[in-house]
This record gives C-alpha cells, sequence and structure tokens, in this order.
C-alpha cells in the first residue's frame, strides 16, 4: 500500500450514495468513487485512494515505467 501523501477530498451525496473525488496534490491525478452513503468517511477515503493508486498504476505502464 502507498503512504498517504497530501490530498484534496471532496463529498457529494446523491441519495443513498456519496460521491468521492480524491485529488493527490503532487501530481494533479484525479479518481471518482461512488461508495454507499452507510459507509464511513474513511472507508469512502480508502477506496478513493485505492482507485487513484490504481490509476497510477496505469498512468506508469501507459508511459514505459515498470
Amino acid at each position: 500500500m502507498e503512504l498517504r501523501r497530501n490530498m484534496i477530498f471532496e463529498f457529494t451525496k446523491l441519495g443513498t450514495y456519496v460521491k468521492v473525488c480524491a485529488v493527490d496534490e503532487e501530481t494533479g491525478l484525479e479518481a471518482i468513487v461512488t461508495c454507499p452513503a452507510t459507509l464511513s468517511r474513511s472507508n469512502m477515503e480508502q477506496h478513493a485512494i485505492n482507485r487513484l493508486n490504481y490509476l497510477k498504476k496505469k498512468k506508469k505502464e501507459k508511459d514505459g515505467y515498470t
């Protein structure tokens, strides 16, 4: 698991779901996930961080880095 760096989170309630937007301040990369509104804030943040890490990995692969 990657260490948590400076990130910005935005939470938008959409009925029974919450849209979570996470932005890595260092790279500017953004990830958006939807979660059930019943999850805790920390769980929602972790889902967004996991998605962001996945996107960073895919970007590295696309750019030719391993």
